[in-house]
């Protein structure tokens, strides 16, 4: 019944989101009431939340007569987990992008924005809908029935039910990705609009405010889960889909700071940007649901890839023809070569190729393999050696940026900048001697805290923009307390493996960890086996910790329980890799990461920056009209300026 009610519900709404794209193009066309094409917009909403409310029905009911709950579902799964489970597996995740999508489309829906250019922009936004209940419907229906119906299912993936992130990190990563669509479809309206289009920029500006707060939240959440579940101790491993989430990130910032002050002038780069950042989207999901790559984080092999792929090669085609036809713009003054606002343009160049060294080092393997007859790849280092030195000078603009506002006085507002950096440069490397790229992250990151602390005491003293003004310095904080953390845990990090058996011990840095023993416990869930460790602390502190492996029989998969012991400036991470059957050794692996919590703090600031910088734009959006000439220059984000 649930089944039939799912399926039934991806059919009206592919029906629904067809006929809305078709009544928003009759509303850009011929200037027709938009209350019917609202209705629609609506009405597809609706369809979307009815799926998704039948399979999340079908999971906590345990029907396992639908496809996904036989094989996604189980009774013994915590109710937190079931309700998660929906975009554990790739139709339901598939389910939730589109819940989140019709709701971005029913939002923009309802806002007063110019007609041709709302219609054309939510026509765009339906064909995408439509796109995706599509794919839904025929390619990844989850509702289809199973025969026999199972007694029981395997439950999640075991790695989705280990840290209750889970439940947040995919939500919050596709309205990023999802949100994106919105600049997308306005950088394709405005050409077609005419004179009408001109203003899309200053409209699509809060929209893509809101999806790189939540992506930036979404991947640092990633982030979290990755290092505190994997058990490798590391939170960032250049694996595909890591790229691919880091790829539209990069373009949209890229995207949020040329659409500012002068910048916004190049209207063509403006519109390039926010059509790849959509279209890195695309890209991403393909890569993530085609089982094109190998990744913890991908979904296997499933049909979609050929459907994704071609509408990736749309999106591009429509990107290239639709934006070919800019309408022409009033002639704007360039701006000086030392200014403000070609720092920031000088960044967004610079934030592109980032994005365009990493999806090479991306897709590298996916080509090679047709091309060569075998399938390289592409290690760590080499993204350390082409995109790592570029980002570190994206950082070093960003705090050059700020003193550019006037260039009478920006040499003198460097000086005090420059000080702390190269005192942090003298200090930290005659002491620990880190190594050339952390160290310059180290200068770099002191460099811009520094200027942004120059930067709010002037604010102050001016009692200048308050929230509106905070939002980019939030945000550039933000980014140079991720280079610190970043830096210091990779400069500093100390780890080691070694098999024990009971009373020996393995060190660290200063720590040392004594096996006391290995307990094993079985229950109808599986087994857990669990190290009895003493850790001892450089300052003689003494506790118990127990990592774990935990066997899953229906999944037949084996998963780490890591400890990590987290402290003021470092975590000690400890992770039990295996147990002799008589349990009388155990292989752990014991590391020392220093300064991890910064990456974390910088990661929640520059979302928060992201959210206060789209709260300015919205309520600048609500403001009358004014010349371009006489706007308040908007805050931009991420690594560049803040006006």
């Amino acid at each position: 019944m649930l089944g039939d009610l799912g399926t039934a519900s991806l059919a009206v709404g592919l029906a629904c989101a067809t006929l809305t794209a078709l009544l928003w193009l009759r509303v850009a066309l011929f200037a027709a009431p938009a209350r019917p094409a609202r209705l629609g917009t609506a009405a597809t909403l609706a369809t979307a939340a009815i799926a998704c409310g039948m399979l999340e029905a079908a999971l906590l009911r345990h029907d396992f007569s639908v496809r996904f709950v036989a094989e996604n579902g189980g009774r013994r799964v915590p109710i937190y987990y079931t309700v998660t489970s929906l975009w554990s597996g790739l139709d339901g995740s598939l389910l939730l992008w589109l819940l989140v999508l019709a709701g971005y489309a029913a939002v923009l829906a309802r806002r007063p924005y110019p007609a041709r250019l709302h219609g054309y922009a939510m026509m765009v936004v339906s064909t995408v809908t439509m796109f995706f209940f599509a794919l839904s419907r025929f390619a990844a229906n989850p509702f289809r029935e199973v025969i026999p119906v199972p007694a029981d299912g395997p439950g999640p993936n075991p790695l989705l039910q280990q840290h209750p992130a889970m439940g947040v990190h995919p939500p919050l990563l596709y309205a990023g990705y999802v949100g994106l669509v919105v600049p997308f479809a306005l950088a394709l309206a405005a050409p077609l609009t005419g004179p009408e289009g001109r203003g899309w920029l200053r409209v699509a500006r809060p929209w893509a405010l809101v999806a790189w707060a939540a992506l930036t939240a979404g991947i640092g959440l990633g982030a979290w889960w990755s290092y505190a579940v994997l058990g490798w101790g590391g939170y960032w491993a250049w694996d595909p889909v890591e790229n691919a989430s880091l790829l539209p990130w990069l373009t949209a910032t890229a995207f949020l700071h040329t659409a500012v002050g002068r910048a916004a002038g190049r209207a063509g780069w403006s519109t390039a940007l926010a059509c790849a950042s959509f279209v890195l989207v695309l890209l991403g999901t393909f890569l993530t649901r085609s089982g094109a790559v190998t990744s913890v984080h991908a979904f296997t092999d499933s049909p979609l890839g050929p459907m994704l792929l071609g509408f990736v090669l749309l999106a591009v085609v429509a990107s290239t023809v639709l934006t070919g036809r800019r309408t022409a713009v009033p002639p704007r003054r360039d701006a000086p070569l030392l200014s403000r606002a070609t720092a920031v343009l000088v960044n967004g160049v610079l934030l592109v190729t980032i994005a365009a060294v990493v999806l090479i080092g991306t897709i590298f393997p996916l080509l090679s393999g047709p091309l060569s007859g075998t399938r390289a790849s592409v290690g760590q280092g080499y993204y350390q050696r082409t995109a790592i030195p570029l980002a570190i000078v994206v950082l070093l603009l960003a705090g050059v940026t700020p003193a550019l506002r006037d260039r009478a006085g920006a040499l003198r507002r460097l000086v005090v900048p420059g000080g702390a950096a190269l005192a942090t440069v003298a200090v930290v490397g005659l002491l620990t001697r880190p190594g050339l790229p952390a160290l310059t992250a180290f200068g770099a990151a002191a460099f811009v805290l520094t200027g942004l602390a120059g930067e709010l005491t002037n604010r102050v003293r001016r009692r200048g923009r308050g929230a509106v003004g905070l939002a980019g310095l939030v945000a550039h904080a933000g980014i140079a307390l991720v280079a610190v953390g970043v830096a210091g845990s990779s400069a500093y990090g100390r780890d080691t493996e070694g098999t024990l058996r009971t009373e020996e011990v393995l060190r660290v840095a200063d720590v040392t960890v004594r096996l006391d023993g290995v307990d094993r416990a079985g229950g109808q869930d599986g087994m857990t086996v669990r190290a009895r460790l003493r850790l001892i602390e450089a300052d003689g502190a003494e506790r118990t910790v127990t990592p774990a492996l935990r066997y899953h029989p229906a999944r037949d998969a084996a998963v780490t329980v890591p400890v990590i012991d987290t402290g003021l400036t470092r975590d000690t991470y400890v992770t039990l890799i295996a147990v002799a059957a008589d349990s009388g050794s155990a292989t752990l692996r014991l590391a020392v990461n220093p300064l991890v919590g910064l990456l974390w703090a910088g990661g929640a600031l520059t979302a928060l920056g992201g959210l206060l910088a789209a709260v300015g734009a919205a309520r600048r959006r609500r403001s009358p009209e004014r010349p371009d000439d006489q706007r308040p220059t908007p805050v931009a984000v991420g690594p560049g300026a803040v006006p």
